[in-house]
């Protein structure tokens, strides 16, 4: 089973981030810029929070607010679910699932090393079991 270690070798380490401060027009600016549905908020290095497309439809637009006007750590999630890179993709899916959520940054000791989105899982497990599949394939039909 891959391990959010292997999968960041795949998808490498470039994480979106703002600064507590920054507005939430700005940070949807650099969200839709990106092709991302969430960025985490960093304040000095420091992870504090996630801020995603839930979090403007439920925070800003709901409740009549501006998006120019409100910074993010007024409606960032700051309880972030996390994991670390020797837990596996299956882990991942699974605390996904219970959690309902589809970002999962990824700690050691405190530092953070990457990002891993729901799609990444995903595609993780669709590889394995397409491997899993071929292999099978080629037992049964007496390839090699």
């Amino acid at each position: 089973m891959k391990t959010v270690a292997d999968l960041l070798q795949t998808k490498g380490p470039t994480v979106w981030s703002v600064a507590p401060g920054t507005s939430v027009y700005a940070a949807l600016e650099l969200m839709a810029e990106k092709d991302v549905g969430a960025v985490l908020v960093l304040d000095t290095g420091r992870l504090v929070g996630i801020f995603s497309e839930r979090d403007y439809a439920r925070k800003i637009i709901l409740r009549g607010k501006s998006s120019r006007e409100t910074p993010v750590r007024d409606i960032m999630t700051e309880r972030v679910v996390y994991i670390r890179p020797e837990q596996t993709v299956a882990e991942c899916m699974a605390l996904m699932t219970n959690k309902h959520i589809r970002h999962l940054p990824v700690l050691t000791d405190d530092a953070l090393i990457g990002l891993i989105s729901i799609g990444d899982v995903v595609k993780a497990i669709i590889s394995e079991q397409q491997f899993m599949i071929e292999q099978l394939e080629n037992y049964i039909t007496g390839r090699r």
